[in-house]
C-alpha cells in the first residue's frame, strides 16, 4: 500500500503508513519511554534502561523485514505514482542505511552497557542515544530538504550531548563544544543554501527540485547555484571531508569510547546519506558543478587522513584513538570517490559507496569493540598499549588484527579488499584516472600504518607502561556485552569475507 493525499483543493488530509515509518518511529518511542522510566526507577534498577534500549533497537531492525520489497511511500503531494513527490520513501536505499544505522546503534548499546554502570549516566545515554538514532533512521528515507535537514539535526543534537557525557572531563567537554560549533556552522551553511534553493524552485521535494532546477528562470539562475553549492559545503562539514574535519580527532579523543565508534560509523553515514540524497536525486542537472568538487574532496580527505594517521606517535596518550580517528578521515575519502563518479558516468556507482560503507561499519565498530575492551587495563589507550597482545589474549588479538587488515584491504581481510577494488573501480569506469591513482598511492600509505599496528599485537610484551605492563592480559573478566559486540563484528566480517559478493549485490538492490 502507498498511501497518497487527495488533489490539490479536494482535502489535506491523508493517511500514514505506519509500517513503511515504524523502525524510526519505534526507536523515538522507545526514547521516551527510557527518559520517563528514569525519573521513576531506583539506581539500583538503572541497567534495566540498557536492556530496554537494546531490545527497542532490535525490535526497530525485526520491522525492516516487512519493508524489504522496498516499495513504500507516504506523505506524499500527488496520487500519481510515477510522479511522486512524496517526504517519506522507504525504498531499498533506505532500508539498507537504516539497516546500517540501527545495527550500528545496536553495537555502540552494547558496548555502552558496562560504560553506564561505571561511568556515565544511564538515563541521559540512552535517551541520547536512541534519540540520536531515531534522527539518523529518519534521514534516509527523507525526499523533501525540510525533511532531511530535521532528521539530519535530530541525529546530530544529542550526539552533542553525548560525547560531552564525562562529567567532569575537561577533554570530554572541549571535544562536545568543538563538535557543537563545527555543526552548527555546517547547519547554518546548509539552511541558507536550502532557502536559496526553495527560492527559485519553489520546492523542497527532491524529485521535484530535479525537474525544476533544469529550467531556473535566468535571472534565478546565479541564486540557484549559490543553493547548491552552499547545501553541498554543509554535508561536506557532516561528512568530516577535508577542509570541514579539523573536528574530528578531538571530539573521538574527548568522547565516551562507545560514542566515537558511533560517531566513526552512524554520523559518518547520516553525512553520506545525505549528500547522496541532494547530489544523486535532487540536484543531477549540476553534476558538472558537483562532481569535480567531490572528486577534489575525496582525494584531498583521503590523502590528509591517511598522512596524519601515519604521523602518530604510538608512545602518545590516546594514539590509539587518535590513529582511528585519522583513519576515519581517510575512509571518508573513499567513500566519496562512487558520488563523485555517479556525476560522470551513472547512478549505478552508487552502490560502491553502499557496499564500502558496509564493510567500514562492521570491521571499525569491530575495531572500537576491541579498544574498548583493551581500554579497560590500559586506560592512556597507546598505540604501543598494544605490544604482545597475542601472548596475553590470542582470540583478541587475532580478531583485531582482521579488523585491521579489513581496514587496510589486505587478505585475510577478503571483504576490505573487495570494497576497496569496487571503489577503485567505480572511480575507473567514470573516466577519474587520476583520482584512481591519488587512491592507490593512499591505500599503500595507509598499509603502513595498519600494518605496523597489527604486527604490534604479535612481538614480544617488553617495558611497561605507566598504567600496567605492556602486554598485560586483557581482563579475564571482559563484559559480556563487549565480547558479544566483538563476537558479532567478528562474525560479519567472516561472512562477508567468504563471500564478498553479498555486500555489492545487497547494495547494488539499495540504489533508488
Amino acid at each position: 500500500m502507498t498511501p497518497v493525499t487527495a488533489p490539490a483543493g479536494d482535502s489535506l488530509v491523508q493517511s500514514v503508513d505506519w509500517l513503511a515509518i515504524a523502525p524510526p518511529t519505534l526507536t523515538a518511542v522507545v526514547a521516551l519511554v527510557v527518559l520517563v522510566a528514569d525519573l521513576f526507577l531506583p539506581e539500583e534498577h538503572k541497567r534495566f534502561l540498557g536492556l530496554t534500549a537494546i531490545g527497542g533497537l532490535v525490535a526497530a531492525l525485526a520491522l525492516l523485514v516487512p519493508l524489504r520489497t522496498g516499495d513504500r511511500s507516504t506523505f506524499c503531494l500527488t496520487a500519481d505514482t510515477q510522479v511522486q513527490a512524496c517526504s517519506y520513501t522507504a525504498d531499498h536505499f533506505t532500508l539498507v542505511i537504516q539497516l546500517l544505522v540501527l545495527g550500528g546503534a545496536l553495537l555502540t548499546a552494547l558496548l555502552s552497557l558496562t560504560e553506564t554502570r561505571e561511568r556515565l549516566p544511564a538515563g541521559e545515554f540512552w535517551f541520547l542515544l536512541l534519540a540520536s538514532a531515531a534522527g539518523a533512521a529518519l534521514l534516509p528515507a527523507s525526499r523533501d530538504l525540510a525533511t532531511l535537514v530535521v532528521a539530519l539535526e535530530v541525529a546530530s543534537l544529542p550526539a552533542f550531548a553525548l560525547v560531552g557525557l564525562k562529567r567532569g572531563d575537561r577533554r570530554s567537554g572541549e571535544a562536545a563544544l568543538k563538535f557543537f560549533l563545527s555543526s552548527v556552522t555546517a547547519t547554518a551553511v546548509t539552511l541558507l543554501g536550502v532557502s536559496f534553493v526553495y527560492a527559485a524552485t519553489g520546492t523542497l521535494h527532491l524529485t521535484e527540485l530535479a525537474q525544476r532546477l533544469d529550467d531556473v528562470p535566468g535571472q534565478l539562475q546565479t541564486l540557484a547555484e549559490a543553493g547548491v553549492a552552499l547545501t553541498l559545503v554543509g554535508f561536506a562539514f557532516k561528512t568530516a571531508a577535508v577542509p570541514f574535519h579539523f573536528w574530528v580527532p578531538d571530539t573521538y579523543v574527548g568522547a565516551p569510547l562507545p560514542v566515537a565508534a558511533y560517531l566513526s560509523v552512524v554520523g559518518k553515514a547520516v553525512g553520506f546519506t545525505g549528500l547522496i540524497l541532494v547530489t544523486v536525486v535532487a540536484f543531477p542537472s549540476y553534476a558538472d558543478v558537483w562532481g569535480p568538487a567531490l572528486a577534489v574532496l575525496a582525494a584531498l580527505t583521503m590523502t590528509a587522513g591517511n598522512v596524519a594517521a601515519l604521523r602518530q606517535v604510538s608512545t602518545r596518550t590516546w594514539s590509539a584513538v587518535r590513529l582511528l580517528a585519522w583513519s576515519s578521515v581517510a575512509q571518508a575519502g573513499y567513500l566519496l570517490v562512487p558520488i563523485a563518479a555517479a556525476a560522470y558516468s551513472s547512478d549505478d556507482q552508487i552502490g560502491a559507496t553502499v557496499a564500502y560503507a558496509l564493510m567500514y561499519a562492521v570491521v571499525n565498530l569491530g575495531a572500537f569493540a576491541v579498544v574498548a575492551l583493551v581500554a579497560r587495563r590500559h586506560p592512556g589507550n597507546r598505540v604501543a598499549d598494544y605490544r604482545g597482545l597475542y601472548a596475553a589474549s590470542p582470540v583478541t588479538a587475532l580478531v583485531f588484527g582482521f579488523f585491521l587488515l579489513n581496514l587496510a584491504g589486505l587478505p585475510p581481510g577478503i571483504i576490505g579488499l573487495f570494497a576497496k577494488v569496487t571503489v577503485f573501480s567505480a572511480a575507473v569506469d567514470a573516466g577519474l584516472g587520476w583520482l584512481a591513482v591519488v587512491m592507490a598511492v593512499n591505500v599503500v600509505i595507509a598499509l603502513y600504518y595498519y600494518l605496523r599496528w597489527t604486527a604490534l599485537l604479535f612481538r614480544a610484551p617488553e617495558g611497561a607502561a605507566e598504567e600496567a605492563p605492556a602486554g598485560a592480559p586483557v581482563p579475564r573478566t571482559a563484559p559480556v556485552s563487549i565480547t558479544l559486540a566483538i563476537a558479532l563484528t567478528a562474525a560479519a566480517g567472516v561472512v562477508l569475507s567468504g563471500y564478498p559478493q553479498f555486500a555489492l549485490r545487497f547494495a547494488a538492490n539499495s540504489l533508488f
